[in-house]
């Protein structure tokens, strides 16, 4: 029974606007805001029903009067409703990758095109949700926390945005499908060996804040932690001075998919994820080779993102 239930409310939700992924920014217009009673308004609706009939099988006026006057206010609260959503506009949105299995902060901003005040919103995604009142400021950035569970992309469904303002009555939605596609790293390996010897024939030092050996005094540039500050130094040159050291690093580190041939697939991607993240919070120089790509030696954030990002985008077996 759940499962036919199901599948006719998808089948219901293939009839709602937009039918396919728009591209940003979107407006939410009259033609696709829906408004329906909710259960406080059916039993009002009923209510008014029994109401009426008693007023008209008896001849009452007052009765009749009342039950004319709180049906106009239930159609005043519908148009309000309607008019909570009308002109909303989501202009963007934008999320970090995360590694499968973490929640995926997904940053939207949305504005109005008047000046009305919008009061009790509230945006969904799945089982992901968030309030807001837009009010003084024409834009609002608002965060919803995604579930993610595998690697690769992950295709944006719709958002719906509804609002039960201003009685509580009846309630207003809209969807925005967008066509942003986000990217979900691999999970890591835990726990996982260490990283494979890069060798000591061309062994050298780098700068490290976490180094072995002092390498040098320096003076102190904006942005330095307060921890790396020589104080004694310091008070001698009557300058900030700050500590540098150096970490032997080896050779380049190669992360190659061929030599963990012993293991299954997924458990190399979640391996050499791993090891992409232990390298560059050594501070090695590393170059990741897969099926069917290579990246280029380097190391720091964007290195990092190139990696991950060839892993998550991995064929499945």
């Amino acid at each position: 029974m759940r499962t036919a239930l199901r599948q006719r409310w998808q089948a219901l939700q293939l009839l709602v606007r937009p039918r396919q992924p728009e591209s940003l920014p979107a407006s939410i217009d009259r033609q696709r805001i829906y408004v329906l009673p909710t259960g406080f308004g059916l039993f009002l609706c009923g209510l008014l029903a029994v109401m009426l009939l008693g007023a008209l099988n008896y001849n009452n006026n007052p009765a009749l009067l009342l039950a004319l006057l709180l049906a106009t206010t239930m159609l005043a609260s519908a148009l309000h409703a309607h008019l909570q959503l009308s002109g909303l506009r989501l202009e963007a949105l934008s999320a970090e990758p995360v590694a499968a299995g973490q929640q995926l902060r997904l940053r939207l901003m949305l504005s109005r095109g008047d000046v009305r005040p919008r009061r009790g919103l509230q945006i969904e995604h799945g089982t992901a949700a968030a309030h807001l009142d837009l009010q003084g400021d024409s834009r609002r950035e608002v965060d919803l926390w995604l579930p993610t569970r595998r690697r690769g992309w992950l295709d944006l469904q719709r958002i719906r945005l509804s609002t039960t303002q201003p009685l509580g009555l009846f309630r207003a939605w809209s969807w925005i499908w967008p066509d942003t596609p986000l990217l979900v790293y691999p999970a890591p390996e835990t726990p996982a060996p260490p990283l494979p010897d890069g060798g000591s024939g061309n062994a050298r030092t780098h700068v490290h804040p976490l180094g072995d050996e002092l390498q040098q005094l320096r003076p102190y540039r904006p942005g330095d932690a307060r921890r790396t500050i020589a104080w004694k130094h310091s008070a001698r040159r009557d300058s900030l001075l700050v500590r540098e050291y150096e970490r032997s690093s080896g050779t380049e580190l190669v992360l190659d998919w061929n030599t963990l041939h012993t293991l299954p697939h997924e458990r190399r991607i979640a391996r050499l994820a791993r090891w992409v993240d232990e390298a560059e919070r050594e501070g090695r120089r590393y170059r990741l080779q897969i099926p069917g790509d290579i990246v280029t030696s380097g190391n720091g954030d964007a290195h990092r993102h190139q990696c991950l990002r060839a892993l998550a985008l991995l064929p499945a077996a």
